[in-house]
């Protein structure tokens, strides 16, 4: 792990790019889909921003080329090709009600959450197990969602990908975040709110 993070952060401070720093920004996404680095993690009752990560996606923007993207009639859209929307299979164990919803690749979905139509999760965005995000909620950039949240209908969750050094919005376990309700700006809601 501190090769992947001395290797973004060398390539995150480098005015060129070359080949390489697509290969290393790949595995980095796989890592960030897969829930193996994060934008924040909690240490001990704690929360600590890993501002590599933040570069990191920072990274996949200034590598990305817009490309036409989708699936035939149905979706189609213009994305930077590094962020595509993330396919989710049975294996995943997801729960993605038809009707307009999508996920980036490079968020977090673990399994057993819950995903009505039409919801988004925003790449670096972690969403822990038993959550349901309900209809027409947002999950920004780098937000942390806990396990068993419920977020309400319309439900907003901010998202802080700049400065890479501050707080993304932090819902913790067991928190119901209520319909209509926007949450931004480095907010932490802690346990059982």
């Amino acid at each position: 792990m501190q090769s992947l993070q001395s290797e973004i952060e060398r390539l995150a401070s480098m005015e060129k790019l070359g080949p390489d720093a697509r290969t290393t920004f790949l595995d980095f996404r796989d890592q960030l889909t897969r829930g193996e680095v994060r934008a924040a993690e909690k240490i001990a009752e704690n929360w600590k921003v890993n501002v590599w990560v933040k570069q990191g996606i920072l990274l996949g923007f200034r590598l990305g080329e817009l490309a036409q993207m989708g699936g035939g009639e149905c979706l189609s859209f213009v994305d930077k090709d590094t962020f595509p929307a993330r396919k989710f299979s049975v294996m995943d164990r997801v729960r993605v009600v038809p009707g307009g919803s999508s996920a980036r690749v490079g968020a977090y979905v673990a399994p057993s959450v819950i995903c009505m139509p039409p919801m988004f999760i925003n790449v670096g965005a972690y969403v822990d197990e038993g959550t349901l995000i309900d209809s027409h909620a947002l999950v920004g950039s780098c937000a942390q969602i806990g396990k068993r949240v419920h977020l309400s209908a319309a439900a907003q969750i901010g998202g802080v990908l700049e400065p890479v050094n501050a707080s993304p919005v932090i819902i913790d376990d067991d928190v119901l975040v209520c319909g209509n309700c926007g949450v931004y700006e480095g907010t932490l809601v802690r346990s059982r709110a």
